[in-house]
C-alpha cells in the first residue's frame, strides 16, 4: 500500500494538529514564543485546496512572557544568627553536650552528630570540615581518620596530645561552608577554639577559611580567639590528600617548615 500524496497544506495542518495534541504550543527560549496561538483577525486560513499563506507570528501574550522578577537577595548580615545564645558553653564538656543537642546547629538530619575529642590545651588541634559519611560513634572513623592517624604518628604526636574537631556537627553533603560561616558558624568555631586553647592549629580544608574569619586562606597565619592567639597552618582536605599523592608530599614539606617555627 503506497502513501497517498497529500498537498503541502494538508501536511502542514496535520503537523500542527499533532503538536497541539501533544500539548506543545510554545517554543521556550529566553522569551516564550507562541507557535500555535489563535491566528489574529484577518489572517488567511489554511486551505487544502489552495496555496497556504505564510503563518503570521503573533506577539507573545503578556501573561506568558512576563519575566518573573527574582526576589532580592538578602545580605548575609540579615541572615546571621547568634547560634551560641546568651549563655555560650563555658567549658569543653558543656560545649560537647551543646554540640550534640542544640537545635540551631542542624545541617543534615540524615546523619548523626559526632562529638569532638581530645584534651584542653592540646599540643595540636586538628580541624576538619565535617565528619566522614560513615562516622557513627567517633569523629573520623573511616579512611580519612586512618590517614590522619598515620600523619600524626609521623609527627610524633600521640592521641593524648591532639584535639580533633569538625566545623560542622554532622556529615553534610554539598555543605556551603562560606554561607554557614556567614550565618553564625564562624563564631561557634572561634568559641570552640578558645575553649580548647591549643598550642597550634592545623586546618585541613582551605574552604574553612571563612569559619576562622579569614577571607583569604593563603594569608592566614594566626587567628585571634577569646583567650588569645594561636598559630595556624591550613592545607587541603584529607580526602584530597588521599586522592592526590603529590599533595601529601607538599603537605609534609609545609608542615616541616611551619613546625620548625611554631
Amino acid at each position: 500500500m503506497t502513501r497517498p500524496d497529500l498537498p503541502l497544506a494538508r501536511e502542514f495542518e496535520a503537523a500542527l494538529a499533532w503538536w497541539q495534541a501533544a500539548g506543545v504550543d510554545c517554543d521556550y527560549h529566553d522569551d516564550a514564543t507562541a507557535w500555535l496561538a489563535d491566528a489574529p483577525l484577518g489572517a488567511a486560513p489554511v486551505n487544502s485546496e489552495g496555496p497556504v499563506a505564510a503563518p503570521q507570528r503573533q506577539a507573545p501574550a503578556p501573561a506568558r512572557t512576563a519575566a518573573i522578577a527574582a526576589p532580592p537577595k538578602e545580605p548575609a548580615s540579615a541572615l546571621r544568627r547568634n547560634l551560641l545564645g546568651e549563655s555560650p558553653p563555658a567549658d569543653l564538656a558543656a560545649f560537647s553536650a551543646w554540640w550534640i543537642a542544640a537545635s540551631e546547629l542542624g545541617t543534615a538530619r540524615s546523619f548523626p552528630r559526632i562529638s569532638p575529642r581530645g584534651p584542653e590545651g592540646a599540643a595540636l588541634m586538628v580541624l576538619v570540615p565535617q565528619p566522614e559519611e560513615a562516622d557513627r560513634d567517633a569523629l573520623l572513623e573511616g579512611p580519612q581518620g586512618r590517614l590522619l592517624a598515620n600523619i600524626l604518628a609521623a609527627m610524633g604526636l600521640g592521641e593524648d596530645a591532639v584535639y580533633l574537631a569538625s566545623a560542622l556537627p554532622c556529615h553534610t553533603p554539598m555543605a556551603d561552608l562560606a554561607g554557614l560561616a556567614a550565618g553564625g558558624m564562624d563564631a561557634v568555631t572561634l568559641h570552640h577554639i578558645g575553649l580548647v586553647r591549643p598550642q597550634r592549629l592545623l586546618v585541613l580544608g582551605t574552604g574553612l577559611a571563612p569559619m576562622l574569619a579569614a577571607a583569604d586562606a593563603n594569608g592566614l597565619r594566626e587567628i585571634n580567639h577569646n583567650t588569645g592567639k594561636v598559630p595556624v597552618m591550613m592545607s587541603e582536605t584529607l580526602d584530597a590528600l588521599m586522592d592526590m599523592p603529590r599533595l601529601k608530599a607538599r603537605f609534609w614539606r609545609r608542615w616541616m617548615e611551619w613546625s620548625a617555627i611554631h
